[in-house]
């Protein structure tokens, strides 16, 4: 993959790109999740890149994208439209896994002519009505509870908590390596605690797939799953034998769960 950057006022932003000329290629961007970096998406790179056009990219604040002043999901929407403009791509299909979801409803959400479909992997949805105020009390409070706990009890149980295989394991105890654990309870406390002052309610004209793991269990998210499937009618499959880092746990099924949603917005 060809790496690149964009710079904007409030930092770059690093982006990796490879291209296809298949005649039924798509333009695909993944969007990570929190303390995660473009590596997320090994097993989703190696498959789609044969046929289709793959973006991958550190959000700001996250990976090679940081320092980055003013992070907001508004401004990682802006950041990505930066990229496609630069590369010359006016049609998407967005992935968007757990915190990677929130940049991708935004983008939808400002720029939804640019959006083919989207695919909700293991993340939550846009949308006032989800939220309890008690839910949103917890949320507020995600980022000061791990400032409390060992940094190495932190980054271990991080990494337990998301997945299934050692490969989930060992990949997420690398992407949180190059961070400190400053910069690890900020990146969760932006996730969680900021993620409620950008919320908002949104309606998608195009096709949306939600894909859930089987043992994701990961704060509430497997509830709002279900109620934003239920409210919207969105399809919404289970990835059987994954936790909450669905696409390295079973890339397998995730692979093809996002070739069958490609071949539908073909038809």
């Amino acid at each position: 993959m060809d790496h690149k950057t964009i710079k904007s006022t409030n930092g770059f932003v690093h982006y990796w790109i490879t291209r296809s000329d298949h005649h039924d290629a798509k333009n695909i961007v993944f969007t990570h999740g929190v303390t995660a970096n473009h590596r997320m998406f090994e097993k989703q790179v190696e498959y789609f890149s044969k046929l289709h056009t793959v973006i991958v990219w550190d959000i700001p604040l996250h990976g090679e994208s940081r320092p980055y002043k003013d992070f907001s999901f508004q401004n990682s929407a802006k950041e990505l439209n930066a990229i496609l403009e630069i590369e010359q791509i006016d049609k998407v299909v967005l992935v968007g896994m757990s915190l990677g979801g929130y940049p991708s409803q935004e983008f939808a959400i400002r720029y939804p002519d640019k959006v083919l479909g989207l695919i909700a992997l293991d993340t939550t949805p846009y949308g006032l009505g989800y939220y309890s105020k008690s839910d949103q009390w917890w949320l507020r409070r995600v980022e000061p509870i791990a400032r409390w706990i060992p940094d190495k009890t932190l980054r271990k149980s991080m990494a337990k908590a998301i997945s299934r295989t050692q490969y989930s394991y060992n990949l997420m105890k690398e992407m949180l390596k190059p961070l400190t654990k400053s910069e690890i309870c900020q990146q969760m406390g932006i996730a969680y605690g900021g993620f409620l002052k950008e919320n908002r309610n949104a309606a998608f004209e195009f096709p949306v797939l939600i894909l859930l793991g089987e043992y994701d269990t990961t704060g509430k998210i497997r509830q709002y799953c279900y109620a934003w499937s239920k409210k919207e009618g969105y399809p919404l499959h289970i990835i059987k034998g994954a936790a909450h880092f669905s696409n390295g746990d079973n890339p397998v099924q995730v692979n093809e769960e996002i070739d069958q949603f490609l071949s539908q917005l073909s038809r």
